[in-house]
């Protein structure tokens, strides 16, 4: 099922995308459905997609992300692939919908980049769990655009401001039940922008995989329901392009996964 928060004239719903309508659901949030004994209370109204004005999936409690999950974007900025899976948090604040601008003010900086990602999305309270069983606890998998602040990143020696700015973690548009995607390590992923590919590449090629991460984060954090874990990049960011290549203004970034669909932004300078 392919799982959408909308809004219409200033209500909040939950609904299930059918081509163009939204079957809407009796419930506001999408966390309301990740209890194992929720069920879908169909309200038998149905929304035009055209009406509504797509939110962010939901408001992740935390988002954990993992960097360098590629071997060959490792490789492309110059770094080892690493040994063991390198965590950062994004701040939720960041979080903003398909459609919405990416926004920065240029006196902060100047090299804005683009990582598209496969975002799961648990579903179930998860503390020490065995890679084994790490998939149950998937509610389902979404787009995640890791924007970057790459001239951030190196002055500041770490990632907190790079990455987790007011607008640099775009979500959606939808949410793909675990169910629709039995094996998550099997989709095409890829990127343009402005119409110009330039990330193409596969969850096949993570070094650490879904089923990994889950496992190696539920023994350092309580993993909750609504919590996000981005998963790493493929080769092809803007900062190891020849030249150097990074969003501007009017920048038009959109990401698309196998199976789940298309988050679209554009960029706006401040």
């Amino acid at each position: 099922m392919k799982l959408l928060r909308y809004a219409i004239d200033g209500e909040t719903y939950v609904g299930l995308l059918n081509d163009a309508e939204i079957l809407r659901l009796g419930l506001r949030d999408m966390t309301e459905l990740m209890p194992t004994e929720a069920a879908f209370v169909e309200t038998g109204l149905l929304d035009k997609l055209d009406d509504a004005r797509i939110l962010p999936p939901l408001q992740p409690g935390k988002i954990l992300a993992i960097g360098r999950n590629y071997a060959e974007h490792a490789r492309e900025l110059g770094n080892e692939a690493p040994s063991e899976p390198l965590v950062f948090a994004v701040m939720p604040s960041a979080v903003i919908a398909d459609g919405d601008l990416i926004e920065w003010e240029a006196d902060m900086t100047a090299q804005v980049d683009w990582e598209g990602e496969l975002a799961v999305i648990i579903g179930q309270t998860a503390r020490r769990v065995s890679a084994e069983e790490a998939l149950d606890y998937v509610f389902g998998y979404t787009i995640a655009n890791d924007v970057s602040a790459r001239d951030l990143q190196t002055r500041d020696k770490q990632w907190t401001r790079a990455k987790g700015l007011d607008t640099f973690c775009p979500l959606g548009p939808v949410v793909v039940t675990a169910d629709e995607i039995p094996d998550p390590q099997r989709l095409r992923i890829a990127t343009t922008v402005d119409g110009v590919e330039m990330q193409n590449g596969s969850t096949a090629d993570m070094i650490f995989d879904v089923r990994f991460l889950i496992a190696y984060l539920s023994r350092a954090f309580t993993l909750n329901p609504g919590d996000i874990i981005l998963t790493g990049t493929p080769s092809g960011v803007g900062k190891a392009q020849n030249p150097p290549q990074f969003l501007g203004e009017g920048s038009v970034v959109s990401v698309a996964i196998e199976g789940i669909g298309k988050l679209t932004n554009r960029c706006r300078v401040l």
